[in-house]
């Protein structure tokens, strides 16, 4: 990584690309500072201060902190990553979108316009529901049509104008524009994070102890970070021979391949999709003023992840059974519709090839199938133990959701992995222009 890094300064074109990436992401930690204009910027901070849920932490981390301060950029880029998941979705649903995302360049630059008119729409979808729904609760100071309004454009704006960097870093910088802009918000909550573990673990203990303390800290964070790692990266490589064929007078061919198949296929997809439907019915709660002491309410704190693993009330912990079962449903579902074995088994029978022992067709097409059904459980249940975890110490240990820590923590890896893997490219990339030139 570090020698990745210190090669890539040492060429002006990735240096300036480097940089052009950096001054962006200084542009953006300067936006999430402006307040959206006639809003209490310490509403959702005493909100969330209030509340025995913690339905808004993830995606406050997402948001680097901007949702709970109330800035121009509290959406964050959630509603291009929505429209995003969207968009794929319906790639595979709709025939036309599928056609057009086979076109080549010109299809995915159509599909990634819809993708920017859909991401609109959800903002201002979501920036509504935010002024209308806790305007007259506090949010807005003079909770009128004129105050939603502004408050509204401000937030849809804020979220376009994000959008509108990360595709700039993408085609200037170096890596996936939203994904770095992502990890980025994630990674400015750091500082939060060790106030919050130092608060609860160091503050008061005497040195041996605090060491003590450090180091187990530390190795469990280091352990998670190599385990997410190597989830990210675990791959089952399937072996294709591809048979011989004359071609004028001479064979060609007989050349030897593979299929990787990664185990956590869907990334973090699944962990996402559990969360927001584990939390969706919390949040619309908040709208009504729920009474949590009333059987509704207790079912409800059984869907919230921060009741979990709380000694003093077990029975809460039963909601965590529904949110892995979650999971798993959705890493199948996610998987199932962006690999399509049955498709990749007719391409290697056309380009006349096979997996060895395998009859091509359907048999080639059934047991791929029945590999991945297996890869994607291994990949499911690594994202289980990832996730549990921190839910485990926020529980046991009655401290707030770690920013870095779970989904967060895979996003993190994998950003840093993709990025790594761009500046890698790009030096390629010079080094065989370079080679050319000469």
């Amino acid at each position: 990584m570090w020698k990745t890094l210190r090669d890539a300064f040492r060429i002006k074109e990735i240096r300036n690309k480097i940089l052009y990436t950096f001054v962006m992401l200084v542009v953006i930690r300067f936006g999430s500072q402006l307040p959206v204009p006639g809003v209490n910027t310490s509403y959702f901070a005493d909100f969330f201060a209030s509340q025995t849920t913690d339905a808004f932490g993830f995606f406050n981390a997402m948001t680097g902190g901007s949702f709970s301060n109330m800035s121009i950029l509290a959406l964050s880029i959630t509603p291009y990553i929505t429209s995003s998941i969207i968009m794929q979705l319906m790639t595979i649903a709709i025939p036309k979108l599928e056609e057009m995302q086979r076109e080549g360049e010109d299809g995915r630059k159509k599909i990634a316009e819809y993708t920017r008119y859909l991401t609109v729409a959800l903002a201002l979808l979501e920036s509504g529901g935010m002024a209308i729904g806790f305007g007259g609760q506090g949010l807005l100071v003079n909770y009128n049509a004129g105050s939603v309004i502004v408050a509204i454009a401000a937030m849809t704006a804020g979220s376009a104008f994000l959008m509108w960097i990360g595709e700039r870093i993408t085609e200037n910088g170096v890596g996936n524009g939203i994904s770095v802009v992502l990890l980025f918000n994630i990674i400015s909550s750091l500082p939060d994070d060790v106030n919050t573990l130092y608060t609860r673990f160091l503050s008061g203990k005497n040195v041996p102890v605090a060491i003590v303390t450090v180091i187990i800290i530390l190795a469990l964070i280091v352990a998670m970070t190599v385990f997410v790692i190597i989830l990210q990266d675990a791959v089952r490589r399937i072996p294709v021979q591809y048979s011989q064929k004359m071609q004028g007078r001479r064979m060609v061919g007989g050349r030897s391949s593979n299929i990787p198949l990664k185990v956590n296929t869907a990334g973090v997809i699944p962990v996402i999709f559990a969360s927001s439907i584990m939390s969706l019915l919390v949040v619309i709660a908040q709208f009504f003023n729920v009474n949590y002491n009333s059987i509704g309410g207790k079912i409800l704190l059984m869907l919230n992840s921060s009741m979990w693993f709380r000694m003093d009330q077990p029975v809460y912990s039963i909601g965590l059974i529904i949110y892995l079962v979650l999971i798993v449903v959705f890493a199948y579902f996610y998987t199932s519709i962006t690999f399509n074995p049955l498709e990749v088994a007719n391409n290697i029978k056309k380009q006349g090839g096979f997996i060895p022992g395998i009859r091509p067709g359907k048999p080639t097409s059934e047991y791929l199938n029945s590999i991945l059904n297996y890869i994607v459980f291994i990949g499911a249940v690594g994202l289980i133990i990832v996730c549990i975890i921190p839910i485990l110490v926020s529980g046991l240990f009655n401290i707030s959701r770690l920013s870095f820590a779970g989904t967060s923590l895979i996003i993190i890896v994998g950003v840093v992995l993709e990025t790594l893997n761009a500046i890698e490219s790009q030096m390629l990339v010079r080094n065989y222009r370079g080679f050319l030139n000469d």
